[in-house]
């Protein structure tokens, strides 16, 4: 079972608000995930984005694999391996 950690899309319609999640890889975007790490909210200036960083080092040393854009969104938070 590969884990990813990636984004999870929420709100309306052309407002766009995400959650990052631990998921499966092979799970649909929006569908069943293992855990809930934080928020990230592209609509607000500037980019508001909640990690829970204890949580995500715990997961990225169990090997979960972060898509690139979480990847970034860690770099840009302090959260390395």
């Amino acid at each position: 079972m590969a884990v990813k950690i990636r984004l999870r899309r929420m709100g309306q319609k052309k407002a766009p608000f995400y959650r990052i999640i631990v998921a499966d890889s092979r799970s649909p975007r929006d569908g069943r995930f293992i855990d809930e790490i934080g928020t990230y909210d592209p609509n607000l200036e500037p980019a508001e984005v909640k990690i829970d960083a204890e949580a995500a080092k715990n997961w990225l040393n169990k090997g979960a694999q972060p898509t690139e854009i979480v990847a970034r969104l860690f770099k840009n938070a302090g959260i390395e391996k």
